[in-house]
């Protein structure tokens, strides 16, 4: 069996932005002085093996509900191409869904350790990612189908990615980084649309009725525009609510890269161009986290 679909289907290019949440929150943690390299290497490997889930499930449900098909304009799927079968992909899902659990669980004992109360509550976030994973696009209601998909991407990527990893650390919450986890959000978000645009004519044809669908095209990258500027607001707002020094706006120098995605998004309108701006933009988002993080910590 050859390896080279499996790497194609795990889509490792996304991994930087998954992983923008979980560095965001480390940094956070970090600053404060409550940070623990058992935490956030944990949090690291559960998040990789969520992502990694999420893109085979995703693999698989387009697949079977169409999206994926002779129409599609974006890179063809492992399960679409004949690569891998239904069976094998449902299979590799069900692997994931148990290595996730596994780490995750870990990673509460040692966040928690006998204080079942966070351990459970954190337990049925982790289950929660994990559907939300399968039923993006998998599933007969999948909603990622119905124009959720921006909603999802903002709470799992951002809010809950940023505060939930936050909280592991000491148990506690400054609500005030609620901010940088909204920049978080609207970047992954940004990624997440910079895709629906490329595969607007195709989702269409599916019936995958992704907000560009919904929007019209001009609209959507109005809407693209928005995101962008909105996750630099609010990066903004946090560091004039805690400023300390000009390190702290280290970020910004990001934006010349973010204006070059809105940019490409607005005149690109063949797939193969728009496609390399999904892994600039979620390289982009990396870079902002580490920027503002470190920032934080000098």
């Amino acid at each position: 069996m050859s390896i080279k679909p499996w790497l194609e289907a795990f889509r490792l290019r996304t991994l930087p932005l998954a992983l923008s949440s979980i560095f965001m929150a480390g940094f956070l943690a970090y600053a404060k002085g409550i940070f623990s390299w058992s935490i956030f290497g944990l949090t690291v490997l559960t998040t990789v093996l969520l992502q990694i889930l999420s893109n085979l499930a995703n693999d698989y449900g387009d697949s079977i509900h169409g999206a994926d098909s002779e129409h599609r304009e974006g890179p063809q799927r492992a399960v679409q191409s004949g690569a891998i079968s239904p069976q094998a992909m449902k299979r590799a899902m069900v692997v994931f869904v148990v290595l996730s659990l596994i780490s995750g669980v870990s990673l509460l004992l040692i966040a928690f350790g006998d204080d079942w109360y966070y351990a459970l509550a954190f337990l049925g976030l982790g289950l929660l990612a994990i559907y939300a994973a399968i039923t993006y696009t998998s599933g007969s209601n999948p909603y990622g189908y119905v124009g959720l998909g921006d909603l999802s991407v903002f709470l799992f990527f951002g809010l809950t990615g940023v505060l939930g990893s936050y909280f592991l650390y000491g148990r506690s919450m400054d609500w005030s980084i609620v901010l940088p986890a909204i920049s978080c959000g609207l970047l992954a978000t940004g990624v997440l649309n910079v895709n629906n645009i490329r595969d607007i004519d195709s989702d269409e044809k599916a019936g995958k009725r992704s907000i560009p669908v919904r929007l019209g095209r001009s609209a959507a990258v109005k809407y693209h525009l928005i995101l962008l500027v909105g996750s630099l607001i609010a990066a903004v707002v946090f560091v004039l609510m805690s400023y300390q020094s000009w390190w702290q706006f280290a970020f910004v120098l990001v934006t010349p890269l973010l204006l070059a995605n809105y940019r490409a998004v607005r005149n690109k309108t063949v797939a193969a161009d728009l496609d390399p701006f999904l892994k600039q933009l979620a390289l982009s988002t990396l870079l902002f986290v580490i920027l503002f993080g470190l920032g934080q910590i000098l």
